[in-house]
């Protein structure tokens, strides 16, 4: 046999040429397309996939590609971006330098701003040379960096970026998230690796021992079951035996520990405190583990990394494989490993690491009672909380499982408790966790505590009632510290702002709004304005509601997006657009969804369509991405009436049924009503006008300020409805409604000019109609204007009046065409047929659905900016928008156009003519 020492061969590809060119060829693929990839090769620990990986990538690189290749570790998964970072901070040219990468630590409370500025890196490299991101062992990948590699790959589909991953085989693991994600998006591999055949074993037996190897030798390999790890490690222990005929086990924790039995004590003890640490470790961790001088531990050193266990990278220690790690660390006795890693928590803290560093030992070693670990797991709660809310709720559960059961400490922790499950979402456990601990009868204070600390949860839980009742409670008791009762009172008026009686809702909003000004107290402060917003968009007060949410926004910019719809209201769309732009400048501050809905809100306002069905598309793929559905339910009612304003009865039916669905998740009256609201535009569009004016019954037995607050802008639709069905009474309601809400906005052009049109709708009255369209002359929405210069002609023609007629129904046809409202415009023209006049000019073209044609004025504009070699981020700040907005007007032109990458776009946008 072959002699003895230093580390074994790695030519370890034997058998795997079919899968590494499965991957050349993905990897020729996106370089020759332009466009994206990703491949996952995944198996079993031990089976070849790093050594696979490392060939593609080296190959790769030889092929000009930039290529960066990180691994995630097992005792790293709870720091955020830990994962990615190991990837792009590394290689040949990495990403983003250390500097960078802080720059967007500093930000990592808006995750999707994080994976926005991470994608622009990217595409920016990705126009020099393809780029490779490769990660090993995805399935220890921290939660943001699971988050960012669902997202990634398709945001970059149409760059040249190739993404690998190493995972190992789970139905629901990390791996299979981020492929699930892509599938349907860009081209996505999947590489599974099964047991090296006979001969391929029987290859590595060779590389290693020579080519005169012993026929028991191969028989005994067989043991290995294909595992190329596992042959390697025999063939290591055959190596260093002592004789022959040394009888070699075939699992590997035995065969490891064979192998150990050759090495010094200090070098095994050594070992075993770095496989307590993690597969990556520092020198100096390892030896305070052992309670050596690390100069000690030198020869130890020495001799673990010459037996081929150890690498070292430069700044760390690193096991060869994890699964040499598993090995050692098994051979330790169960009692001793827990305290072994309550001792590496220690070490880590007073060496100056981050408490989230030292969480994965306390998870392992921690006792109930052991309140030094309750203290870091809170510190590391905090510490990730705002970028990773779903891990950092986790942590204060088993927190709190630790904290001695009797004391103060208990509901200090539990208070914290509720407030991470909330902020992840997770309202229920909060509500179970809260409900608990206050069956322990707290002290009176911490009984306020807790009551306000579950007030986030009961209000997204839509439970206003119980959150007045708790409030009310804890404020009857008495004893809380000042704080805590001006947030009482706070949520108390926020609750108060869903009942009927608004003026007292109003006054206990502004008592708050007092009492948290006077004692300083940020989150009272934000909770009254919050309430007293509310309420004064329920009492029908745009002014009012300006007032508030302009205020909150300038403690708190996260809630401009209430600022500018509350400009909406009041029709000062120019105020409006200059917050939206005011918040594209500093996109990393304003919660990106929320920010999309008032976008949405705003371009819709405009009649323009086409942006706002791409801001609503894109506000709910970004409320899928971070799982919080805020506007889902009413961004799909507005999507499907869109629908139905172009003619698109079938795209207006899945949004319907999508509107449903979402409703079933958050069934809240506002929800609700705007659900029933849809279903009665669409049994009036099928001519089932009973079932119409059913809805809309619906919708007013919701609530007083429900009626108006969702048809101040539709009432009109409404009040057609009812009178087709004969309901006069219903219309004559909604007309008063609508004049109501005039009375309370009487600066507002909109308000007063379609409560105009309500009543002269209920009248029959050309009269009233006309002077609706000149109330509305100062309105700046143009599909207000044209319904009603709509219902002013119809109105005129029943009166004989033609000439005056036709006038009015051209100009509705003509702004219901501009704005992409065929069906609307196809109405307006039939009842223009009828009056002979002249209307050649009235015939509307659609857009074709495929080809050039299809393309939205915008979706040409993103398309000719990328053409010539725009980022998305660079097209975003020619066009105003939001990088978010350009990505989603760039799927739509991809896909109308049957094409996968940039390089494809700018060849056929070169190709048109000019003009």
């Amino acid at each position: 046999m072959a002699g003895s020492g230093g580390p074994l061969s790695h030519r370890g590809l034997r058998g795997r040429e079919t899968e590494l060119a499965d991957l050349q060829e993905l990897t020729a693929s996106v370089a020759r397309t332009g466009s994206g990839g990703l491949a996952l090769i995944r198996g079993e620990p031990g089976i070849g996939k790093t050594t696979l990986l490392t060939e593609a990538v080296c190959r790769a690189g030889a092929a000009g590609f930039s290529v960066s290749l990180g691994k995630a570790d097992e005792l790293h998964h709870l720091v955020p971006f830990s994962s990615l970072a190991a990837s792009i901070l590394h290689g040949d040219r990495p990403l983003l330098c250390g500097g960078d990468l802080a720059d967007l630590a500093r930000n990592h409370d808006q995750r999707i701003w994080l994976v926005e500025r991470l994608a622009e890196a990217i595409e920016a490299r990705a126009t020099d040379a393809p780029v490779l991101i490769a990660l090993d062992d995805v399935q220890w990948a921290d939660a943001l960096s699971r988050f960012a590699l669902q997202q990634l790959p398709t945001r970059l589909r149409t760059s040249p970026v190739l993404w690998m991953l190493t995972g190992r085989r789970e139905p629901a693991g990390p791996a299979e998230e981020i492929v699930a994600a892509a599938t349907g998006n860009l081209p996505a591999v999947t590489v599974t690796l099964g047991p090296l055949s006979g001969a391929a074993i029987g290859q590595l037996a060779d590389d290693t021992l020579g080519p005169a190897v012993d026929t028991w030798v191969r028989d005994l390999l067989d043991g290995a079951g294909g595992n190329p790890f596992l042959a390697v490690e025999m063939l290591a222990g055959l190596r260093t035996a002592d004789a022959a005929q040394d009888v070699v086990p075939s699992r590997l924790v035995v065969g490891v520990r064979g192998r150990l039995r050759s090495l010094q004590p200090d070098t095994l003890g050594f070992l075993r405190m770095g496989a307590v640490l993690g597969r990556r470790f520092g020198f100096d961790d390892a030896a305070a583990l052992c309670d050596r001088p690390a100069a000690a531990l030198l020869p130890a050193l020495e001799e673990a990394v010459h037996a081929g266990l150890l690498d070292d990278d430069g700044d760390n220690l690193v096991f060869r494989h994890d699964l040499l790690r598993q090995a050692v660390y098994a051979d330790i006795l169960p009692s001793a490993r827990k305290a072994l890693h309550r001792e590496a928590a220690r070490r880590l803290v007073s060496a100056g690491r981050q408490p989230i560093d030292a969480v994965p030992h306390i998870l392992r070693g921690a006792t109930p009672g052991d309140e030094e670990a309750v203290a870091l797991l809170r510190r590391a709660a905090e510490d990730v909380l705002a970028v990773t809310p779903e891990p950092a709720a986790d942590l204060m559960l088993r927190a709190l499982e630790l904290t001695p059961t009797a004391g103060r400490l208990r509901f200090e922790v539990g208070e914290q408790t509720i407030l991470c499950l909330a902020r992840a979402g997770r309202d229920r456990e909060a509500l179970e966790t809260g409900d608990r601990l206050l069956a322990d009868r707290p002290p009176l204070e911490t009984f306020g505590r807790l009551q306000s600390a579950l007030g986030g949860a009961l209000w997204t839980m839509d439970l206003a009632d119980e959150l007045r009742r708790r409030t009310e409670a804890a404020l009857a008791a008495g004893g809380s510290a000042p704080e805590i009762c001006a947030r009482l009172a706070a949520l108390r008026a926020l609750a108060l702002s869903r009942g009927r009686d608004l003026a007292a809702a109003r006054q206990a909003g502004e008592t708050a709004l007092r009492t948290a000004t006077a004692i300083g107290d940020r989150e009272a402060h934000v909770l009254a304005l919050s309430g007293l917003g509310e309420i004064a968009l329920n009492a029908g007060d745009n002014a009012a509601a300006l007032e508030r949410f302009a205020a909150l926004s300038a403690i708190d910019s996260a809630f401009l997006p209430e600022e500018v719809v509350a400009h909406l209201h009041l029709d000062d769309f120019a105020a409006g657009g200059r917050l939206l732009l005011r918040a594209a400048e500093r996109a990393g501050a304003v919660r990106q969804a929320m920010l999309l809905w008032a976008q949405g809100q705003h371009d819709l306002g405009l009649g323009r369509l086409d942006d706002a069905e791409a801001d609503f598309v894109t506000m709910e793929r970004l409320e899928d991405e971070v799982r919080v559905p805020v506007q889902q339910v009413n961004g799909r009612v507005i999507r499907s009436r869109i629908a139905l304003l172009r003619g698109d009865r079938e795209a207006a039916g899945e949004h319907l049924l999508a509107a449903r669905e979402r409703l079933s998740v958050k069934p809240n009256p506002g929800n609700t009503a705007a659900v029933h609201f849809l279903e009665a535009v669409h049994a009036e569009a099928d001519g089932d006008v009973a079932l119409a004016v059913d809805r809309i019954h619906q919708i007013q037995r919701q609530g007083p300020f429900m009626r108006w607050r969702l048809l101040r802008d539709w009432v009109d639709a409404a009040v057609r409805m009812a009178l087709r069905a004969g309901e006069r009474e219903l219309a004559e309601d909604l007309a008063a409604q609508a004049e109501a809400h005039a009375g309370r906005n009487p600066s507002v052009p909109t308000a007063t000019g379609v409560a105009a049109q309500a009543r002269g709708l209920v009248r029959n009255d050309p009269a009233v109609l006309e002077h609706a369209v000149e109330l509305l002359k100062a309105s700046p929405r143009p599909l207000t204007r044209a319904a009603a210069h709509a219902d002013l002609g119809l109105a005129l023609l029943a009166a004989g009046r033609r000439d005056r007629a036709v006038t009015a129904l051209a100009h509705a046809r003509g702004a219901f065409a501009e704005a992409g409202a065929h069906a609307a415009a196809a109405h307006v023209q039939r009842a223009l047929n009828g009056t002979g006049a002249d209307n050649r000019r009235a015939a509307t073209v659609q857009r074709p659905v495929q080809g050039w044609a299809a393309l939205t004025a915008s979706e040409e504009k993103v398309a000719r900016l990328i053409a010539q070699g725009h980022t998305n981020r660079s097209a975003a700040e020619v066009l105003v928008v939001s990088p978010h907005t350009v990505n989603t007007h760039l799927t739509s032109v991809f896909r109308k156009l049957s094409i996968g990458s940039r390089v494809q776009l700018a060849n056929l946008v070169a190709s048109l003519p000019e003009g």
